[in-house]
């Protein structure tokens, strides 16, 4: 609602909100150019004025193989080649994909072969282990290595309450495991709220909050008090008649699903954990968005955000939704956090709204995309940097994590600055991650964690749906071979000694 009475200077505000990810507000940064996405970057031609101490340096380089993974072990460099390298093929995620839906998983000799065989290719390389011992083993690796671990029991869909009370368990022992390791290992517990309310409600809710944006005389008894989840722009074809009011059984079902939220909410508060709630497909994220938002009204208090809400950046609608949230938060004195993505949903929006008749809720092309991801970061860094919200800049895109850096750097925002992190998924990304550690940033590695069989549906569904991310691994691959050939020349089989996270001098300019 609120959107449909901007006044005019929030409109301005919303104009301003396009300013791109290499500008600032405080101060400006030296030839720093507009991205370009079908150009590598150029080496900047001269170097910048030196930071204070308390920023994170200029460095953000990918050239030094040999610094980038130096916590690295050789073993696991092969590994990791062999695994990337499989997995930016195409067909290979088909297969994968259609065994893991056909009838031989049905036959459990051939699936216990199968499911044993991707838990020592596939699941030991993007996933953190099949219970909380194994994540907690490599949450200590990669903490040893300068990085953190965002905790995600992969669990998501579930149909009834008997289920979502399960996962709220698996939940709650997230957080107690996460306040069990060493202190700043963990950055985030991941929850998904399809996983403690069942997801046909929470469709059904979704189309009660969007039939009500569209006709605010629409009562909605049960409601409470949330930022706005909606803009101008967002997608609302999926409610196309007046839903039926929730009934009492519903009613009370979603009663209780908010009460598993706020329990996951109230434990993160008592142990000081952050809690980070994904986003799912449009046809659920208003009820996602809801129970997120509502939640931060009541846990997010004195310039601590507890709960992240998550928007993906190649929606149409997020630039306006993410200004409104935020925006709206600060009039009211709350502190919130966002998880920053591009979205994971492509192909089933599309095709969902194509039988429909309506031009995709995704932007027409991924430089838009880009554009969007850059825009809301540079939005969210100035934010942080005039004392306001929180944003985890979950990227695999080279060009938005060099541009990110540099802007906060320009900015201002100190190291250790908790409310920016840079994350990316374990198993991907490795040169980025190492590169924004060694540039003094927080980063975070997404770690989900579960039993093969619950998990790797949830990995295979990813890959689907991020064919474009699996076949950015080529940087790693290209770097992780010329790592290896140096190390093997040298025969340097053995894990070099782990050093802290250093900072290197390097110029950025037209980076």
């Amino acid at each position: 609602m609120a959107t449909r009475l901007l006044s005019p200077k929030l409109l301005n505000d919303l104009r301003y909100f396009t300013r791109p990810l290499n500008s600032a507000s405080s101060a400006s940064i030296t030839a720093v150019s507009p991205l370009n996405f079908d150009e590598k970057p150029e080496p900047a031609a001269a170097a910048i004025e030196k930071p204070p101490i308390n920023q994170p340096s200029a460095t953000f380089d990918l050239n030094d193989h040999q610094k980038l993974f130096d916590s690295v072990s050789t073993l696991k460099l092969l590994r990791s080649s062999a695994n990337l390298a499989l997995a930016s093929i195409e067909p290979f995620v088909d297969f994968g994909m259609w065994v893991m839906n056909s009838r031989l998983m049905e036959t459990s000799l051939i699936r216990d072969v199968i499911l044993k065989t991707v838990k020592h290719t596939f699941f030991e390389h993007f996933c953190a282990g099949e219970n909380t011992k194994e994540a907690g083993e490599c949450v200590r690796k990669i903490h040893e290595a300068g990085l953190r671990g965002m905790l995600g029991y992969a669990v998501e869909h579930t149909s009834d309450n008997a289920g979502c009370e399960r996962n709220l368990e698996a939940f709650l022992r997230s957080v107690e495991f996460a306040k069990s390791l060493p202190p700043s290992s963990v950055s985030f517990v991941i929850a998904k709220i399809t996983a403690i309310c069942p997801i046909n409600l929470v469709r059904r809710v979704s189309d009660l909050l969007r039939w009500q944006y569209k006709d605010p005389s629409f009562n909605l008894p049960w409601k409470l008090n949330t930022f706005p989840i909606f803009s101008d722009s967002s997608p609302l074809y999926h409610t196309l008649q007046r839903p039926e009011p929730l009934t009492p059984q519903e009613e009370l079902d979603f009663q209780l699903a908010h009460q598993r939220l706020l329990k996951l909410c109230q434990k993160c508060v008592e142990d000081n954990v952050a809690l980070t709630i994904d986003a799912e497909d449009t046809s659920l994220q208003p009820a996602i968005d809801y129970l997120t938002y509502s939640s931060a009204l009541m846990y997010n208090r004195d310039d601590n955000p507890i709960v992240y809400g998550t928007i993906q950046a190649y929606l149409k609608d997020a630039k306006e939704r993410l200004f409104l949230a935020e925006k709206t938060a600060e009039k009211l004195g709350i502190p919130m956090g966002f998880k920053l993505v591009r979205g994971a949903y492509m192909t089933s929006e599309r095709k969902l709204a194509s039988s429909l008749g309506y031009d995709s809720p995704i932007h027409n092309s991924i430089q838009e995309t880009h554009a969007c991801y850059n825009d809301c970061a540079s939005f969210m860094l100035e934010r942080i940097a005039d004392g306001h919200g929180a944003v985890v800049l979950a990227t695999h895109n080279v060009e938005s994590g060099q541009l990110a850096a540099s802007k906060a750097r320009d900015l201002g925002i100190q190291k250790g600055n908790q409310k920016l992190e840079f994350a990316q998924l374990y198993g991907m990304s490795e040169a980025l991650s190492f590169g924004l550690r060694n540039a003094g940033f927080q980063v975070s590695k997404y770690l989900p964690y579960g039993p093969v069989d619950m998990v790797m549906p949830y990995l295979l569904r990813r890959a689907e749906e991020n064919r474009g991310l699996l076949s950015t691994s080529s940087l790693d691959r290209e770097l992780m071979g010329k790592e290896l050939k140096r190390r093997l020349k040298n025969l340097q089989f053995s894990k070099p000694e782990i050093t802290a996270p250093r900072s290197i001098k390097v110029e950025i300019g037209t980076q």
